[in-house]
């Protein structure tokens, strides 16, 4: 049992009012979920990689690094904001397109949740799919599993099974848990913070196992105000997350940078196509990374994301490059976001 964790729940109790299937004198049993860890890291690399993009001339920082438990938190608080769009419109239209969606799908097979975080989105879809095993994929298994202790005796008659593993780099879903009828789910235009041609190379990993479809929301190219106010809320929600990413490096490599010296730019750029998300230096600086007095100039940044936006013409071609022969796709009155389903 190294990396594979089986979490039984037994209840004994005469009126629970769930899900569960009566057994003998009366005892309970809600469904079990196991999680299944990939994440396999080569710690030094990952500390050389994350030391020399910060010391490099124009220094940046992986997405990844705003995942830690509080970064988990901030993100789920963005998807509630008035400013961020993408998440209440992608789910506008799943609503309104429920049933074609669906019946494009199909029932039964794997429903794998690539980036599932808190699992929500998914959990939306799984009345109206009937997967036979729901594979939850994502970096933060602490999230997940709280995900889906809670999903799963909602579900009993689903497999629940979590996947830790970082799939930025490459996508690998062990054989025994997909099967001839997968279906991968990719939300909320994640595909975004991939460079175009390295999106084209994923959707092309995703192509792989995806041998019944892959259903996936991509946000669409707009006006700068309303992508600028979408990355830089009033509330400071989405400069919290930022800047949370460099209390993690702080953990991670003992560097000291101070949080309050630094602040949050997210701005459209037109001309790339793509909403850029930096930390700025308020002032000259100097902090140690790894031994190291790295200084910063006053209006100096760090990079830390890019999110592309797409015309669907634009991300159309990307997935027949990808592979993808049959594509449809939804989208709401305004054409602000699409929702692709590929095969």
């Amino acid at each position: 049992m190294n990396d594979v964790r089986q979490i039984h729940l037994y209840f004994y109790c005469r009126n629970i009012k769930t899900h569960e299937k009566r057994m003998k004198n009366d005892l309970f049993i809600l469904p079990a979920y196991r999680i299944v860890n990939r994440l396999a890291i080569d710690q030094v690399a990952e500390r050389a990689r994350l030391i020399s993009g910060l010391r490099a001339q124009h220094a940046t920082i992986e997405p990844k690094y705003f995942y830690d438990e509080l970064g988990c938190a901030l993100y789920a608080a963005i998807c509630q904001l008035d400013e961020y769009y993408p998440t209440r419109t992608e789910r506008a239209i799943f609503q309104d397109s429920r049933g074609e969606i669906a019946e494009a799908v199909g029932l039964g097979g794997t429903f794998v949740d690539l980036g599932a975080g808190d699992c929500c989105k998914a959990m939306s879809w799984l009345p109206h799919l009937q997967p036979s095993r729901y594979l939850a994929v994502d970096i933060a298994g602490p999230t997940m599993e709280t995900s889906l202790a809670n999903m799963a005796p909602e579900f009993p008659e689903i497999e629940m099974v979590g996947l830790v593993t970082d799939f930025s780099v490459q996508l690998e879903l062990p054989a025994d848990l997909v099967n001839d009828r997968t279906t991968l789910f990719y939300p909320g235009s994640s595909i975004g913070n991939f460079t175009p041609e390295n999106a084209v190379k994923f959707l092309r990993q995703m192509r792989r196992y995806a041998s019944n479809g892959l259903l996936i929301g991509v946000d669409a190219k707009k006006e700068k105000a309303r992508l600028d106010a979408a990355y830089a809320d009033a509330l400071g929600v989405t400069a919290a997350f930022n800047l949370n990413a460099l209390r993690h490096i702080n953990r991670e490599i003992g560097s000291d940078f101070v949080e309050s010296r630094w602040k949050h730019v997210g701005q459209y750029n037109e001309l790339l196509g793509r909403i850029e998300m930096h930390l700025e230096s308020i002032a000259a600086q100097q902090v140690n990374i790894d031994g190291v007095a790295r200084k910063f100039a006053a209006g100096e940044r760090i990079h830390s994301e890019n999110s592309y936006k797409y015309s669907e013409a634009e991300f159309m071609a990307m997935l027949h490059e990808a592979g993808f022969a049959n594509v449809h796709v939804w989208t709401n009155s305004q054409r602000a976001f699409w929702v692709f389903w590929a095969t």
